[in-house]
């Protein structure tokens, strides 16, 4: 059972780890200056950290959700690298945005992308699951081809 998620859970623990970063960035930002919480702004970098950090929190639900289904009812392999790949996409979306507002622009279309993509490979399993009788040789036959290019 645990070698079936123990990537899943992998990139679970990751993203919980990326999150932290994220909420300790908004912490030393309300440090450096000096605003308290309740409030929300203040200086433009720490109001740009604060929405940063509050972007990925509010997809990273969606992702979590997604990142097990597709695992789960696809391939975990797969589902296993889109997760590691929208991670350092929210990661790039987070840098960028800390500096200008513009810099979040190209790794938030490419997340956004990703998380099409899981929602896309989760929608494949489920449907292989409840229609196709042998669903896990369907999705092994379309996971072959990531095999034999070394994906795992």
């Amino acid at each position: 059972m645990r070698s079936q998620i123990d990537l899943l859970a992998t990139v679970t623990v990751l993203g919980v780890l990326e999150q932290a970063y994220f909420a300790l960035q908004v912490i030393y930002a309300r440090r450096k200056y000096k605003i308290s919480p309740p409030e929300t702004t203040g200086h433009p970098e720490f109001e740009r950290i604060f929405r940063a950090q509050a972007n990925c929190s509010e997809y990273f639900p969606i992702f979590i959700s997604l990142l097990w289904v597709a695992g789960i009812f696809f391939h975990q392999g797969v589902a296993a690298v889109c997760g590691l790949l929208y991670l350092y996409t929210r990661f790039r979306y987070f840098q960028g945005y800390a500096v200008a507002a513009q810099g979040r622009l190209g790794p938030l279309y490419a997340s956004a992308r990703l998380l099409w993509l899981l929602l896309g490979l989760a929608l494949a399993g489920l449907l292989a699951h409840f229609f196709l009788p042998s669903s896990l040789a369907w999705t092994a036959a379309l996971a072959r081809p990531l095999q034999l290019l070394g994906a795992w």
